[in-house]
């Protein structure tokens, strides 16, 4: 489109003032999570309440917290926490991995050393 007729001189040194400002910020808190983050969140509290010690089901939980505007079903909430379980699991598994190889290539070391 057309450009300012009187537009205000940016100097170098302005846009070098410019970057340190933007380079300073911090990122924004946001208000507003997904349904997988407030679980994950929440993650420990529920499995509590829905273990056999406390026998509360995911379906009283979501009315729990539909009481504070978390509008999520129980069969949401029961899911997205499998989800979070597998996925630790999964993580977990990993670092094991990792961890039996090098221990695995250790012994192969000596192994070979001794022979």
């Amino acid at each position: 489109m057309g450009e300012q007729k009187n537009p205000e001189v940016i100097t170098k040194e302005k846009i070098d003032q410019a970057i340190n400002l933007l380079k300073e910020q911090k990122p924004k808190q946001r208000e507003d999570v997904s349904d997988r983050e407030a679980v994950r969140k929440m993650r420990r509290y529920i499995e509590k309440l829905t273990s056999d010690k406390y026998g509360y089901t995911y379906d009283e939980v979501a009315e729990m917290l539909k009481g504070l505007g978390i509008n999520l079903s129980g069969s949401r909430i029961k899911y997205l926490i499998g989800e979070l379980r597998k996925s630790s699991r999964q993580r977990k598994k990993s670092e094991e991995g990792d961890n039996n190889q090098s221990s695995e290539t250790r012994v192969e070391g000596k192994t070979k050393r001794q022979q």
